[in-house]
């Protein structure tokens, strides 16, 4: 029998048949297979869900948690991955992105003690009235830039929407009229574009309106809670933050209550108050001190009292004060002063011939003594005409001290020296006096009410108090 041999042209085929077919179904060829049969998409990666943060400055002054991780430089080109990456962002992740830019560029100003601008700005902080002013003009910068405020639309007036717009709870009003009046450029478009939440409800229409018919059983606290709810279960940014990044805006004495009943549920929620008492629970790192106004009403409206102050030289007055003698502060200032001197003149009724502002104009040294609470209009008249503020207060956190030195331009009293007033104030040397004074006239703008609100007015500084706060808190890009 011949011998079994390759040089038979069947077995010669064979064999080559089964050689091809081994090297196609090998695995060193199975890439090949892969990236001609597979679409060209990037692998997933698991995202680790960051805890909200919610980081309150120890003491009332800017104070910005950790950064997050800095994105690339915009100097290499990105990759058609990172490309697509970019386009499914959430509006969160934009925003979250933003605020730490925001950070970021607040921090790069308090190492250089400089700030930029993408425009030119009018006012340029000088001097030693803010903690950092570099800090506080970047931040300033930053806000106008960026930060977007939805109002809620839920509710009807006279609670609602609606708040009183003179006399001496007017800036509870004209906060809620400026943010609603749709021409505010803080005014989000969308709620899932917006940075903080405002709940316009007035506290001083539902004590108006309901303590007529019942002063002692009004529903105060359950009006207020029954609005939150609603918001909180119609939209989901309440419980995503636990309402660390809502607000509420009230002059009102009694506001300060509206979270008592569940302090817990409102353990986050920020709080704009004239009645910042530390006594009663204002925490000054969560909450918003706000300047009170006592505005003119019909017929005659305005946005704040007539600028009658004299230069320093032309002041007479060393101290002035007029008002009513509610509260033990002021029952002691009337005890030891009242109409017992020329040069510290207190009245608790003004003579009708007296002007009210043009005595300020004339006075080195405004007293402001708390009353039954511890705001006082006084302050922001006093800043109006001028005049040296002097804080005869307990428990009160002055109106933006997050930013704001008050020690530099002010002087403080403790009530237990009312006695001295005249004494204390005559030992400030002439120069001190006049040091002072300046400063008062830097800080004033921050006092004024305008209508539409202007860069670094009253309206603006509120505002920008809230944006500190909100710079704070940071959200998992993950939130929704």
């Amino acid at each position: 029998m011949a011998s079994l041999s390759f040089r038979s042209p069947f077995l010669l085929l064979l064999a080559l048949l089964l050689f091809f077919l081994l090297v196609y179904i090998s695995p060193l060829n199975q890439n090949h297979l892969l990236l001609r049969s597979s679409p060209s998409t990037p692998p997933q990666t698991h995202q680790q869900t960051v805890p909200l943060q919610v980081s309150p400055a120890p003491s009332p002054q800017i104070s910005l948690p950790d950064a997050p991780p800095p994105s690339p430089s915009s100097s290499t080109k990105p990759s058609n991955d990172s490309l697509s990456h970019t386009k499914k962002k959430s509006r969160t992740e934009r925003i979250e992105e933003g605020l730490a830019r925001a950070r970021s560029a607040i921090r790069q100003a308090i190492r250089t003690h400089n700030y930029t601008s993408d425009r030119e700005e009018t006012y340029i902080p000088t001097g030693c009235v803010y903690r950092n002013a570099f800090a506080f003009h970047q931040s300033h910068v930053e806000m106008v830039k960026r930060f977007k405020v939805w109002t809620y639309r839920e509710g009807e007036q006279p609670l609602v929407h609606r708040g009183p717009m003179s006399y001496i709870y007017s800036i509870e009003g004209q906060f809620i009229d400026e943010m609603e009046r749709g021409k505010s450029p803080f005014m989000a478009r969308h709620p899932d574009e917006a940075h903080a939440f405002f709940l316009p409800i007035s506290i001083t229409k539902i004590v108006n309106f309901f303590f007529r018919l019942d002063p002692y059983h009004f529903p105060l606290l359950p009006i207020f809670t029954d609005y939150v709810n609603v918001v909180a279960t119609r939209y989901p940014y309440w419980n995503r933050s636990g309402g660390a990044d809502h607000f509420m805006v009230s002059c009102h004495d009694w506001a300060p209550e509206v979270i008592k009943e569940d302090r817990k549920y409102f353990k986050n929620f920020i709080r704009v108050l004239c009645n910042a008492n530390t006594s009663e629970g204002f925490i000054p790192a969560r909450d918003v001190s706000l300047p009170e106004f006592n505005l003119k009403g019909h017929p005659v409206h305005s946005l704040g009292p007539p600028r009658l102050g004299l230069r320093p030289s032309k002041r007479t007055i060393l101290a002035f004060f007029a008002g009513a003698a509610h509260g033990d502060i002021r029952k002691m200032l009337f005890q030891h002063w009242k109409d017992k001197d020329a040069q510290v003149q207190v009245y608790e009724n003004l003579p009708k011939e007296k002007n009210y502002h043009k005595i300020m104009g004339q006075t080195k040294f405004c007293l402001c003594p708390s009353g039954s609470e511890v705001a006082s209009p006084r302050v922001v008249e006093a800043m109006y005409q001028q005049c040296v503020p002097v804080i005869i207060s307990d428990f009160y956190t002055l109106p933006f001290s997050d930013v704001l030195d008050w020690s530099k331009f002010a002087v403080f009293i403790p009530p237990e020296r009312i006695p001295e007033i005249k004494t204390i104030l005559e030992s400030i040397s002439e120069k001190r006096y006049l040091t002072l004074q300046k400063r008062v006239t830097q800080v004033a703008r921050h006092f004024e009410l305008n209508r539409p609100a202007k860069p670094f007015d009253v309206i603006h500084m509120l505002l920008h108090s809230v944006w500190l706060r909100r710079l704070n808190i940071r959200f998992p890009h993950n939130i929704y």
